[in-house]
């Protein structure tokens, strides 16, 4: 990677190439990463990634730093705001969905409380295809007025789209089973501290 704090983007074998020497930091949720992550990969979620600044430039001043997501949008997104704090990292193309389809092995844990889940994307489709569904059944059987939410729903896939955020993304983060637990994010920032 260059000096310049400017994101980075490898592709896969480039990364596998490489994996030994990057410190690998996944910003999907805890329940995406259970469900399969690269190779000696630390789960950071791209919502603490401001609280865990100190660690992750303590882990660049060692070598290159790569931010995994599932596609690379959130991973791109997250290499902007630490370039932006001066810290330089790169960011794999296409995500875990790139690595997974070039062949590369995706590891997941053998513990039984993985918390494995759906993907973000996935969430998303599903808690928005629900939700039109409510405003066209609801808009037809009960009142007119509710095919609004339809609409709202619409409108927001519409500017996600344009702007490249997912603000019901942002939203089902927050929930329980997305969140990272404080030990497993503490241990993490306690691996990139000692690493």
């Amino acid at each position: 990677m260059t000096n310049s704090p400017a994101p980075v983007t490898l592709g896969a074998d480039q990364a596998r190439d490489r994996l030994h020497e990057l410190t690998v930091i996944d910003v999907r949720t805890p329940a995406e990463f259970a469900s399969g992550h690269l190779p000696g990969a630390l789960n950071i979620p791209l919502d603490h990634i401001r609280r865990a600044l100190p660690e992750i430039r303590h882990a660049a001043a060692r070598g290159d730093v790569l931010v995994v997501c599932a596609s690379g949008a959130r991973s791109e997104n997250a290499c902007k705001l630490l370039a932006g704090q001066g810290i330089t990292t790169a960011t794999l193309a296409g995500g875990t969905g790139a690595w997974s389809a070039e062949g590369h092995d995706l590891h997941t844990p053998v513990a039984c409380d993985t918390r494995a889940g759906w993907s973000m994307e996935r969430q998303v489709r599903f808690t928005a295809g629900s939700l039109v569904l409510l405003g066209v059944v609801l808009g037809l059987f009960v009142h007119p007025g509710f095919l609004a939410i339809s609409a709202g729903v619409a409108g927001g896939l519409v500017f996600s789209a344009l702007t490249n955020t997912c603000g019901m993304a942002a939203v089902l983060g927050k929930l329980p089973h997305n969140r990272p637990r404080a030990t497993d994010l503490n241990a993490t920032l306690d691996a990139l501290r000692s690493s």
